[in-house]
């Protein structure tokens, strides 16, 4: 089990950038991929980026795919999220997540995470 700890969100203009961090404790990290999902009001959580436990593959929803960069640092046990371009769309709570299984490739399914954190807030202005 992991625990971890998002940072890095606040309010922005349209067009504007953030850079989100999650830093985990536990020394599971680095064998797991990581996936960020986000929340907006009367939404369900929905699916942003993955990454794998080594940082080889990563995989984006359609609707950031160029313009969100998913990584991690296992030296540090901390993943990262570049936003750039953002959209009045993108505001919610960004939560990151651990997946279940070690060294296994990343998913898009909630259930296959089992450690999250506790979402940092990112509002996209107009």
């Amino acid at each position: 089990q992991v625990q971890l700890v998002e940072s890095g969100g606040g309010l922005v203009q349209a067009g504007g950038s953030l850079r989100l961090s999650c830093a985990a404790s536990g020394r599971t990290f680095s064998r797991r991929a990581m996936g960020w999902f986000r929340q907006a009001p009367g939404k369900e959580r929905e699916f942003v980026a993955v990454i794998s436990w080594s940082g080889s593959d990563t995989t984006y929803a359609d609707s950031v795919k160029g313009r969100f960069t998913i990584s991690r640092d296992n030296t540090k046990n901390t993943g990262y999220l570049q936003m750039n371009y953002l959209k009045p769309e993108d505001t919610a709570v960004y939560y990151c997540a651990a997946r279940t299984l070690s060294y296994s490739s990343g998913s898009a399914q909630k259930d296959d995470y089992s450690d999250w954190g506790q979402g940092t807030q990112v509002t996209v202005s107009s």
